[in-house]
């Protein structure tokens, strides 16, 4: 289903105008809020950036759906440890209020989490905490992971997230690419607020992760 770094340039594709205000979570999931910088994507209704992990994506169909990707300095093995140990995720996000693994182990193909996020008032919709349990679709060590779920509060619903997270080692360091989309009645109602929300969540997902990752690793690639 988010600590503050300075984002590296993100590649811009130019992508359609849904674009947003309010803040909820990033799915995937995940939900979280902050400032960012406008580098973003909304990606074009019924087309995806195209990226799978084991030959999964993101919903081709959602009206609701953002993708960005940012250059992070640091060792692919610390970039993958951070995003994957999802249990320390609040150490590191502070939209990320609770988190909760479901089962044991290492994280893989059908584990389950369940974590929270504030999510404030928007015109038709009123501040609330939403609940979001993830369930891992896809994962590729080192590679990708994928993730579903619904995300619940009162008075909002998401009634499925879709999240794709893939790195690749770069000169420089490793390019986080990541994309989401939101389906559900409630948020497909407002499409505009909806998809700025989540932009503006997965900016600032992506500006913690370059921070504490580089932040661990000194600002070293390698």
């Amino acid at each position: 289903m988010s600590s503050n770094g300075t984002p590296a340039a993100r590649d811009q594709r130019p992508l359609p105008r849904p674009r947003m205000r309010a803040a909820a979570a990033a799915l995937a999931l995940a939900g979280v809020l902050a400032a960012t910088a406008p580098t973003a994507q909304a990606a074009a209704h019924g087309g995806t950036g195209g990226s799978r992990c084991g030959g999964r994506g993101v919903d081709s169909g959602a009206l609701i759906r953002y993708e960005s990707d940012i250059l992070v300095k640091a060792p692919l093995r610390t970039v993958w440890k951070l995003q994957t140990d999802v249990e320390r995720w609040p150490s590191w996000q502070p939209p990320v209020t609770t988190m909760e693994r479901l089962d044991q182990g290492p994280l893989r193909k059908g584990s389950r989490f369940r974590w929270t996020t504030p999510a404030p008032a928007t015109p038709t919709t009123p501040a609330t905490t939403l609940e979001i349990t993830s369930t891992v679709q896809r994962l590729r060590d080192g590679d990708c992971i994928l993730w579903k779920g619904p995300a619940t509060g009162e008075g909002l619903r998401i009634d499925e997230g879709v999240h794709l997270w893939t790195f690749k080692k770069v000169r420089g360091g490793v390019r986080v690419h990541t994309e989401e989309t939101w389906t559900g009645d409630q948020v497909e109602a407002d499409v505009r607020t909806a998809t700025e929300a989540l932009g503006q969540g997965l900016e600032a997902w992506l500006r913690d992760l370059k921070a504490t990752a580089e932040a661990r690793s000194g600002g070293r690639p390698h």
